[in-house]
């Protein structure tokens, strides 16, 4: 069978799929439609007009351990909170997978840690982590109050899973997040994130 043959059978069949672009800096950020750990349906539009940090989390992460223990996260947390900013923590751990949580775990690590998200969204199909090309944890982006992507990469410059390694770091989430409150551009939109990597 000829390769445009094959193609075509493959697709008729419903085996070839479309590959979502890759977010782009300056463009719409994907939008989303996810069930949080208290039942609540949040999409993207529900945020029209206000700043939005998402995180992408597993508790299990050695390197997401590093900046909760050090309450560095749920200082961030806060700081843009008070700052009018909406922090959703997201969790892409597929059923089964290491990081995956129930609700009611999911409420109890919220609480246990002290962490100060709007709301912790369960993307269990994994379908708002590919769209944002979420790959590891952390993950961070930033989304403007018009929509727009403002920032994607690292929460910050050194990958290590050691705490005492976040006072030295460039902290590129903070300043990126505190860059888009001041109506400055962000200085470095896209930095390499590090962390685990996300089990889809």
């Amino acid at each position: 069978m000829k390769l445009k043959q094959l193609f075509s059978a493959l697709a008729l069949a419903g085996t070839v799929t479309a590959v979502a672009a890759a977010p782009q800096i300056g463009a719409p950020a994907p939008d989303f439609t996810v069930v949080d750990s208290h039942g609540q349906t949040h999409s993207l539009a529900d945020f029209a007009g206000k700043n939005v940090i998402l995180e992408w989390t597993n508790h299990d992460c050695p390197f997401v351990v590093k900046h909760y223990v050090s309450d560095n996260m749920q200082g961030l947390q806060q700081h843009f909170a008070d700052n009018d900013t909406v922090w959703l923590s997201v969790i892409s751990s597929r059923p089964g997978s290491q990081g995956h949580v129930s609700p009611e775990q999911a409420n109890e690590l919220t609480a246990s840690r002290g962490a100060q998200p709007a709301a912790v969204l369960l993307d269990e199909s994994g379908d708002m982590g590919r769209a944002f090309d979420a790959r590891v944890t952390p993950h961070m982006y930033v989304i403007g109050a018009d929509g727009n992507l403002l920032y994607m990469g690292g929460i910050d410059s050194i990958p290590t899973a050691n705490p005492e390694d976040i006072p030295r770091a460039e902290a590129y989430l903070a300043n990126a997040g505190n860059e888009v409150l001041a109506g400055q551009p962000v200085s470095k939109p896209i930095t390499r994130p590090y962390g685990c990597s996300i089990k889809y």
